[in-house]
C-alpha cells in the first residue's frame, strides 16, 4: 500500500484491508475547499468506530462532513480483539465539530467521536463511572419502587433529575422517602441479580490488565454499589447509604449526599491518590448529574445517554457495548 492516501481512491473492500494496522498514512488531498486561511485552527482526531467499515464508507464520511475541517493522516487500529477495526483520522478544524461528527458517521452506519488528546491504554490512568444506567442496565431505586408498588410516583421524579430538572440532592430524598417500610428481604434478590452493562465487565478486565484504577461515584446506594464492585474487581466505590431499621428502610438517607459536585471531587482525589496524569482520567455516565465530574476528567463519556448529557460529554457510546470505550484508548499516536 502506497503511504499516502488518496481518499477518493479507496474501494468497497474492508478499511483494514486497504490500510495496515496501526500506521498512519498522510491524505493526498486533505484539506477542503471551506476551510478559510485565517480561521484558527485546532488540531483533533477523529475516531469512526463500532461497526465493519468498508473504504467507501470512510471515503463517503469524509465526502458528507459538513464541517470545514483540514485532513492530515488516517490510520487504521485494533481497539481489541473482539471489535471491530476502529478508524482514526487526524484533523484540523477551526468549530466545534463533535456534533457534526457524530451524526455524519451515523449515516454511514457507524459511531463517531472527536478527541483532543489521546489518552492510552498502556499508561495506568483512572475510570471513574456512574453505576445506575451506566455501570448496570437498571435504576436501582426505580427498581425497588417498583417491588414495593410505588414505580410511577419514583420514576416521575427520576426523570426529572436525570434530565437536570430537579436538583438532584432535593430529588433523592423525595425519592427514598418514597421506599419507608420496605423490608430487606423485598430487595435482596435485585442486589444479588444486578445486571451489568453488556461490555463493562470486558472493559475493566482490559483496564485492570493495564494498571488502571477503578472507581464508582454513584448517587445510587452502597448497597447495591458494594456488590457491583465485587462484581467488578473495583478499587473502590463511593454511593449513598439508606438507614436501615428493624430490617426495613426508613425513608432515609445517612451522611453526605453523593451529588454531581461530590462526583467530580472523587474524581479529582482519587488521581492525586494514584498520581495518574490528567490526561489519563476518564469518566463516564448517563444523567445529568454525571456531567460535572465528566468536565473533571480529561474525557467525559456519556454512555446510552440522555440528550442533553450525550451533547454537553466529549464522546458518546450512543449504542452498543462499553467495551467500545477502548475505541478512545487505543488509537496510536502519531510520531
Amino acid at each position: 500500500m502506497q503511504n499516502v492516501i488518496d481518499i477518493s481512491q479507496l474501494d468497497v473492500r474492508p478499511i483494514e484491508n486497504q490500510l495496515t494496522l496501526a500506521k498512519w498514512y498522510p491524505f493526498e488531498n486533505g484539506q477542503l475547499s471551506d476551510v478559510r486561511s485565517e480561521e484558527k485552527m485546532t488540531k483533533r482526531f477523529i475516531v469512526l468506530f463500532g461497526s465493519e467499515l468498508s473504504g467507501s464508507q470512510v471515503a463517503e464520511f469524509v465526502a458528507a462532513l459538513k464541517s470545514p475541517v483540514e485532513y492530515h493522516r488516517i490510520c487504521c487500529f485494533e481497539a481489541h480483539e473482539s471489535l471491530p477495526r476502529g478508524i482514526a483520522m487526524e484533523v484540523s478544524s477551526g468549530a466545534d465539530i463533535k456534533d457534526v461528527v457524530r451524526n455524519t458517521a451515523r449515516q454511514i452506519g457507524c459511531q463517531g467521536a472527536v478527541l483532543n488528546i489521546l489518552p492510552q491504554l498502556s499508561v495506568a490512568g483512572l475510570l471513574v463511572m456512574d453505576m445506575d444506567s451506566t455501570a448496570i442496565e437498571i435504576e436501582c431505586i426505580d427498581e425497588i419502587a417498583r417491588l414495593a408498588d410505588v414505580y410511577d410516583e419514583v420514576a416521575s421524579v427520576t426523570a426529572q433529575a436525570m434530565a437536570g430538572k430537579l436538583a438532584f440532592s432535593d430529588s433523592l430524598h423525595q425519592r427514598v422517602a418514597k421506599l419507608k417500610g420496605i423490608p430487606l428481604s423485598l430487595i435482596e434478590p435485585l442486589k444479588a441479580n444486578l445486571p451489568l452493562m453488556a461490555g463493562v465487565k470486558e472493559l475493566c478486565i482490559a483496564l485492570k490488565a493495564h494498571g488502571w484504577h477503578l472507581a464508582i461515584a454513584s448517587g445510587g446506594f452502597t448497597w447495591f454499589a458494594q456488590a457491583v464492585q465485587e462484581q467488578l474487581g473495583l478499587d473502590c466505590v463511593f454511593a449513598n447509604t439508606l438507614e436501615i431499621a428493624e430490617q426495613q428502610l426508613t425513608g432515609k438517607v445517612l451522611g453526605e449526599v453523593v451529588d454531581a459536585q461530590k462526583k467530580a471531587e472523587v474524581l479529582q482525589a482519587l488521581q492525586a491518590e494514584y498520581k495518574i496524569a490528567p490526561e489519563q482520567t476518564l469518566a463516564m455516565g448517563d444523567g445529568a448529574n454525571d456531567l460535572v465530574m465528566m468536565a473533571a476528567a480529561d474525557l467525559g463519556i456519556a454512555v446510552h445517554g440522555k440528550p442533553k448529557v450525550v451533547e454537553q460529554a466529549d464522546t458518546a457510546i450512543c449504542q452498543g457495548s462499553l467495551l467500545q470505550v477502548l475505541y478512545f484508548l487505543t488509537v496510536p499516536r502519531p510520531e
